[in-house]
Order: structure tokens, then sequence, then C-alpha cells
């Protein structure tokens, strides 16, 4: 059997300094489930949403979770840090293997724009094999509402994607339809790892290849610990969920292409008319030539 061993952590922490808070969550979570080979968190989880928290690439605390891992003997996703490369940040997910090696990083494709300024889009897919069990393919939270990019992890063969969540606004509601539909058309695992506390509204989700639920968490700290089953997916991908539809293999055998979408340029010239991407105002608020003022916190 394909099958792997994996806990959400959703954490309750502060706005920020999480990181002792963590280590022992994640201790906590190996020992009462000793099975576990995987552990995952929520976005920016450790340091919060402050890109001034940002670490080189390799730093302190990316240093510390890697010993970790090691000493547990257990592969971690720990959500996402902000992380320096020169003068540019990334909101950066590092893949940490279970003798403390990084093995991959994913960096944020689609920042939350416009409120999470400051953070440069990454370009990368990112996916990796798991032994024993399957491949597995990262995002971060507001990437899943671009389906062109989870559909990229799935074919590249990914089979769990994992989304580590920062949400405290009122569409985390409309984030868990997007999960599932992810999961269903991608015949695929979604395991959308979000926080709680001051830092967000929770509902962890895990949902299977047929866009069924398997797990939902409350809104406060939770342990989610589950066996995911690879052989499910390869027989929903395979035969269809149920004998039903096998969305991946029309998807590869339909003859269209989609060049809105492998073309940068004609997409902004095709969407331009919609201005550009920044904070609303408020109705009526004064403007200056084609410039709003706003109040900046």
């Amino acid at each position: 059997m394909a099958t792997l061993g994996l806990a959400a952590i959703q954490t309750s922490g502060r706005k920020s300094g999480n990181l002792d808070l963590i280590e022992k969550e994640v201790e906590a979570a190996t020992k009462r489930f000793p099975w576990l080979s995987m552990i995952v968190l929520g976005e920016l989880a450790i340091h919060g949403a402050n890109p001034a928290f940002a670490e080189v690439e390799g730093g302190e605390t990316e240093t510390r979770l890697c010993a970790l891992a090691r000493r547990l003997g257990v592969w971690l996703v720990p959500g996402s840090l902000y992380v320096k490369r020169g003068q540019d940040v990334f909101n950066s997910t590092p893949v940490i293997s279970a003798d403390g090696a990084v093995i991959a990083r994913y960096d944020k494709m689609f920042p939350f724009l416009p409120y999470e300024t400051g953070v440069r889009p990454g370009e990368n897919y990112v996916v990796f094999d798991m032994p024993g069990a399957g491949r597995l393919g990262v995002v971060i939270c507001y990437d899943i509402w671009f389906p062109e990019v989870t559909r990229t992890l799935a074919a590249m063969g990914a089979e769990v994607i994992l989304v580590p969540t920062m949400t405290n606004t009122i569409d985390r509601d409309v984030e868990l339809s997007i999960a599932r539909t992810t999961a269903a058309i991608n015949q695929c695992i979604v395991i959308d790892v979000n926080v709680a506390g001051e830092q967000g509204f929770g509902r962890s989700v895990f949902y299977g290849p047929g866009g069924e639920t398997i797990h939902e968490c409350g809104s406060g700290a939770e342990v989610a610990a589950l066996e995911l089953d690879f052989e499910q997916v390869r027989r929903a991908r395979t035969r269809g969920w149920h004998g039903l539809g096998q969305t991946l293999k029309s998807f590869r055998d339909m003859p269209a292409a989609y060049p809105f979408h492998a073309d940068a340029e004609k997409r902004k010239a095709e969407l331009a008319q919609l201005g550009p991407l920044e904070i609303p105002a408020r109705p009526g608020a004064r403007q200056s030539g084609n410039k709003r003022f706003r109040v900046v916190d």
C-alpha cells in the first residue's frame, strides 16, 4: 500500500514569535502519533505576515526547523517564511526531509496583492517524491485561487497538493469551495492548512480526489493526523471517481491550446481594462489627479 501518515497542525498562535510553540507542537504530535512521516503547518505561522521579519535563506529559523526534522525523523513543511535573496523578499515554503535537508523550496506565485506588498512573486513549480508513498506538490494560500497553478502541479504528477494558508477574512468559506473543487478537477488530495488564534480563522481541510471531505478542523488549535491513501488517487485518475469522469485524461487528450495563458503580454493586454491592482478607496474619497488619499497603518 502507498500510504502516508501526515498531520496538519493548525496552530493557535500570536501574530508573530511562534517558533518555540511550533517546535513543541511538532514534537508532541510525533510522540502522540509515532506513525507520522510528515507534518504541515499554516502559511507564515512562525513569524507572522510582516516582511520585516524576513531572514536570509537558510537563516536561524530554517536551521532550527531542519534540526527539529532531523531529531524527530519526520518530514516537515513548516508553513512558509519570508526570506531575503539579495534585495528581494519572497514568501517561501521549504520542504525539509527527515534527515534535516531542504530538498525543495516553493515561492508563492501570487502574493495577496494589493495587501501583501513588498513581496516578489515566485516562478517555480514544486513537486517532490515521498519514498514509499507518492508525489506531492506545494502552493501557498492565494495561489489556490488560480487553477492554472494547481493544474500544472497535477500535470507534473502531484497526487497530493499541500496548501499552507493564512486567512483571517470573510472569504475563508469561499476558499474551502476552491480547495474542494481543486481536489475534484485534479483528482488529487488537497490539504489546506490554515492558522488560528490571532493569525487566522482555522477550518483547515482535507479533501479527497472526488472532492469528498476527509476532515475539516474547527476554528481553534487542532492536530489532524490522517493516513493518506495514494492508491485511492491513482484509482480515481485511472477509472474515474466511482467510475465517473476521468478529468486528467480528458485534459491530456483535448487538442486545443491555451494561448491566452501561455502569452503573458497578450494576457495583460486583454485584461488591461480592469485598471491597476490597488487597494479600493472609500467611496467619495478625495482625489488629486488620478491618485486617491488613504490612511496606511
